[in-house]
């Protein structure tokens, strides 16, 4: 999710830039070649951290926030990430996004995973929300593979 709207933020600039004619037609082919280069990298990232790409998309959803990765480092996030998608996956269910009470238990779930491994207190809540966001968008397939 953070990263899907980073990209869809680079290719709207892009688009707009030609629009406005601001660039050629040859310029726009070279943004969106380095926007798959782009693409292409994020995907390796997940191997060099040890990641799946589950597990890549919540460590995104924390590394959000700079003072995070600044007190706790790749390390912990990489271990936060892993500890959210285990978590997940064993309490979702197919009534997830209609019923509040089960969005309320995953939230308690997170905000005790981050502050287990000391999540930066100030920023708690923002990277709660940040990870719903990414489980709704990933346990889709999830809750209909249960």
């Amino acid at each position: 999710m953070v990263q899907s709207r980073s990209f869809a933020e680079q290719l709207e600039t892009a688009i707009k830039k030609y629009q406005n004619r601001a660039i050629e037609t040859a310029q726009v082919i070279e943004e969106l070649i380095a926007l798959a280069r782009n693409l292409r990298e994020v995907g390796c990232r997940g191997e060099d951290l040890g990641l799946t790409d589950d597990e890549l998309a919540f460590y995104d959803a924390l590394e959000v926030n700079d003072s995070a990765v600044a007190v706790l480092g790749d390390e912990t996030l990489r271990l936060i990430a892993q500890e959210l998608v285990r978590v997940v996956k064993n309490n979702i269910n197919i009534e997830w996004p209609v019923r509040e009470n089960v969005r309320a238990k995953m939230r308690v779930i997170i905000k005790r995973i981050l502050r287990k491994y000391g999540y930066p207190p100030d920023k708690q809540e923002k990277a709660t929300l940040t990870v719903l966001e990414q489980e709704e968008a990933l346990c889709r397939d999830w809750a209909e593979a249960v």
